[in-house]
């Protein structure tokens, strides 16, 4: 991989510009060329698609999505030690890759790319959960993105992709799955990683759908959602009381059991009594 883009392996790299990976930041480096290329490869054909790409420290993962020809990445870094080898990346690639220093909650990507627009990212820990909420709940659908190919503990990738019944189901799992396609696409063994983190990773993705599954206001439904799987353990008349006075009577008119619990409920029954409520 090093070789098809002329620049030097990620070891050097890292340890030229002086590069550790910060707990703070939820950093863990990838340094196999190879398997970053994979992991690009899995958000389809890049040729005629502009990529966002969050937290790409030494851009191990930015190289391969600019390898698998990705039209123009956009890489935003919050820590500015990364800063100097994603410019020599840029240098490479003239007009292909964009580094904006700061923070992905606050950078409108629409201001920088151009549809149709993937995101693909070894997401930092600490922030990946809250992104992907922020990507599966804009007000208008379909989303500025077409797909999203998404870095994870094994844990929370699992929950992405859960089925009413499982432990792992919840409310990643019913907000994914209402817009997308998901599909688990690559595990990773903690020695992937430079500093090995605790736990496996695994790659997730979502291809948005052209509308959501089943109707339902989106505001209504994360409201549900959130209140039921808040005390899971609960009986659904107890977790929602609060949403409505005659909630037993909203479960029933939405076909569901006031004594099931969160869990036990599948996303059309939810969306279901998302319009109930509504």
């Amino acid at each position: 991989m090093s070789a098809i883009d002329g620049l030097p392996p990620l070891r050097e790299v890292i340890a030229s510009h002086g590069l550790t990976a910060k707990k703070s930041l939820g950093q863990n480096f990838l340094l196999d060329l190879n398997l970053t290329a994979k992991i690009a490869r899995q958000a389809g054909d890049l040729s005629g698609m502009d990529v966002l790409e969050v937290g790409p420290g030494p851009g191990g993962l930015t190289r391969g999505l600019l390898a698998e020809g990705a039209r123009k990445v956009l890489a935003i870094e919050k820590d500015t030690r990364c800063l100097p080898a994603l410019s020599e990346i840029a240098a490479a690639y003239p007009d292909r890759l964009e580094v904006i220093s700061g923070d992905a909650l606050e950078v409108d990507p629409l201001a920088h790319l151009t549809p149709p627009i993937a995101v693909c990212a070894n997401l930092p820990y600490n922030v990946g959960t809250e992104l992907l909420v922020r990507w599966l709940t804009p007000e208008d659908w379909p989303p500025f993105w077409t797909t999203l190919t998404l870095m994870f503990q094994r844990e929370v990738a699992e929950r992405i992709v859960a089925q009413p019944g499982s432990k792992a189901y919840g409310r990643l799992a019913v907000l994914a799955q209402w817009r997308c396609e998901v599909r688990i696409a690559l595990s990773l063994p903690p020695g992937a990683f430079t500093p090995p983190p605790k736990v496996s990773s695994a790659v997730v993705h979502l291809k948005a759908l052209p509308e959501p599954r089943f109707p339902a206001d989106r505001k209504v439904l994360e409201r549900v959602v959130a209140a039921a799987f808040n005390q899971r353990r609960k009986m659904l008349r107890a977790a929602l009381k609060g949403l409505a006075p005659d909630i037993e009577a909203k479960l029933e008119a939405a076909g569901i059991a006031p004594t099931e619990r969160a869990e036990q409920v599948s996303l059309e029954k939810f969306c279901a009594l998302a319009r109930v409520l509504a």
